[in-house]
């Protein structure tokens, strides 16, 4: 079985493309952390593939710094470069995304107001919220382990 499971942060906004073929791709890496039995800890950092619908909300959304939990599996590419020289890149492809540390509340309402200039300054409506999945802390389930470091905390679930 090929499954990979990370909780970890962004390293870099991601970078979104259009193919020719009209698929949307967008990579990014995410840095885990190892804690070690003697009290260090070790960063390791995971390139990430995201496709097609998933790829444009992942470059709408997601931002360096944001702790994100992914679900996909690994793939190895090889390829011989111009010199003959063979490279190997391994990577998550990931099928599931989920923003754990949203932006702040005030960045939604920026991003709202400059590509709708009539908008009303006041926080996402319910209805755009359901419309990208986004959850406030006091939506989520009450089963849900994670928490919120403050009010203006929101959830986006990326599926």
């Amino acid at each position: 079985m090929n499954k990979v499971l990370l909780t970890g942060r962004l390293t870099r906004d991601p970078e979104l493309r259009s193919l020719a073929s009209g698929s949307s791709v967008a990579t990014f890496a995410v840095a885990t952390n190892e804690f070690r039995g003697n009290g260090k800890e070790r960063a390791e950092y995971h390139n990430v593939v995201v496709w097609d619908r998933l790829a444009q909300v992942c470059g709408q959304y997601l931002g360096k710094g944001q702790q994100v939990a992914i679900e996909g599996r690994l793939q190895t590419r090889q390829w011989d470069d111009d010199r003959g020289a063979r490279h190997w890149k391994t990577e998550v492809v990931a099928t599931s995304v989920e923003m754990l540390s949203g932006r702040r509340k005030r960045d939604y309402e920026a991003e709202t107001l400059a590509t709708q200039p009539e908008a009303d300054p006041s926080a996402i409506s319910p209805n755009e919220a359901a419309e990208v999945g986004v959850m406030t802390m006091a939506d989520a389930p009450a089963d849900e382990t994670a928490t919120a470091d403050d009010d203006d905390e929101q959830v986006l679930v990326l599926a």
